[in-house]
């Protein structure tokens, strides 16, 4: 058995293996066959202001829901997906062990999420660390991402990469995908193990 494939990260909201879950909440359900993410976990990573990361979707005014919905594919995919495991490298953190480093993300997710995205307000082109919230945190206005690419690389300090391969192709990781047709992403994280 190929350690890299059906794993779960060692962080903070992970199961320890992927397994059935009864019931995913809404854009998590299509893991719900085998998750790394709880019921309870993917309806928290729904919610404006999620105990997952004390963190609010809203830190600059109402986020647009066209692009707030990318953010929670994006919650679900890192909380539930057991396919990441060839992108899990070691975390110094105090709330994981383990986190992703440049996961191919398939082109059309990374452009449709800039597209949706692009006039939201932020402040921040990384939000992983460095936050301030004592003073001027919207002062940047919009996004600060000039490409997709730039989006989906530098969002979540390189967990992600802008990949030129298309969905279906079974070089990329889909952040939405349809579960009756089957988890793609299974077949991709066999190709890069």
């Amino acid at each position: 058995r190929d350690p890299l494939l059906n794993v779960c990260m060692d962080a903070k909201h992970h199961k320890s293996q992927p397994g059935p879950e009864g019931k995913l909440y809404e854009q998590c359900s299509p893991w719900k066959d085998n998750a790394c993410c709880t019921a309870n976990t993917s309806l928290e990573a729904h919610k404006d202001q999620s105990y997952l990361y004390n963190f609010n979707w809203n830190h600059c005014g109402v986020m647009p829901p066209k692009c707030k919905r990318h953010f929670i594919q994006d919650t679900c995919l890192y909380e539930c997906s057991p396919n990441l495991g060839p992108w899990i490298q070691q975390a110094d953190s105090s709330w994981r062990k383990e986190r992703i480093l440049h996961v191919p993300l398939c082109r059309e997710d990374c452009e449709e999420w800039w597209q949706d995205c692009r006039d939201a307000l932020t402040c921040k082109e990384n939000w992983h660390k460095g936050w301030n919230w004592a003073t001027g945190w919207c002062a940047l206005g919009a996004f600060p991402h000039p490409l997709a690419g730039d989006l989906c690389e530098k969002i979540w300090s390189g967990s992600f990469r802008f990949s030129p391969e298309r969905r279906g192709s079974g070089r990329c990781i889909q952040m939405w995908f349809d579960p009756a047709r089957g988890n793609p992403n299974a077949a991709v994280a066999r190709h890069y193990a």
